[in-house]
């Protein structure tokens, strides 16, 4: 419908609140499965810690990285999406997800928004949980480490370009004299 000035109005086009409603879930949808795989790469560095295989760690550890990197951006998009959106819907545009669920036109937006923030909120509840076991092994794993290398004798010494250690002989020494 055109007003008398010649623009469109919002009302007048059809779905045009939809629009960003519609770029806003296909983002929480990609920002969702970014979460799942977090979720994964947590638990697979888990199952590496816990069969004592750090030869690996630093391998996933920079998955878990990359992956966090990822949910960054996405939820700067969110932001970005959820404040033009909430525009659209007239609150205001820095509002929250949860905020925006709130102000939802009449529709099935209120309901998709609330599944979205429903999932994302479990995700994240098991990425805290995952990151804190983690965070256990990786410090007692470091404390093993420390008390292994405070067992070590600090007389140890390397062999010389003869063949003989630096270190001196010490104690009785049986010699089989028969040979």
């Amino acid at each position: 419908m055109e007003s008398y000035d010649g623009s469109t109005s919002l009302q007048g086009r059809k779905g045009s609140d939809d629009v960003g409603a519609n770029e806003l879930s296909a983002l929480l949808w990609r920002e969702r499965e970014l979460l799942e795989l977090l979720v994964f790469k947590l638990d697979e560095e888990q199952l590496l810690l816990s069969a004592g295989r750090t030869r690996w760690i630093q391998h996933a550890t920079r998955e878990v990285e990359q992956v966090l990197e990822l949910v960054r951006e996405a939820g700067l998009g969110r932001s970005v999406e959820v404040a033009a959106v909430a525009q659209e819907w007239g609150t205001s545009p820095d509002a929250t997800l949860s905020e925006l669920v709130q102000q939802a036109p009449a529709g099935p937006w209120g309901d998709i928004l609330t599944a979205h923030l429903t999932a994302m909120t479990e995700l994240i509840a098991q990425i805290r949980s995952l990151r804190d076991v983690n965070e256990q092994f990786l410090r007692s794993a470091a404390r093993y480490t420390q008390e292994s290398l405070a067992g070590v004798d600090a007389q140890a010494t390397t062999y010389d370009a003869r063949g003989a250690s630096g270190a001196p002989a010490t104690g009785a020494r049986l010699f089989d004299q028969s040979l």
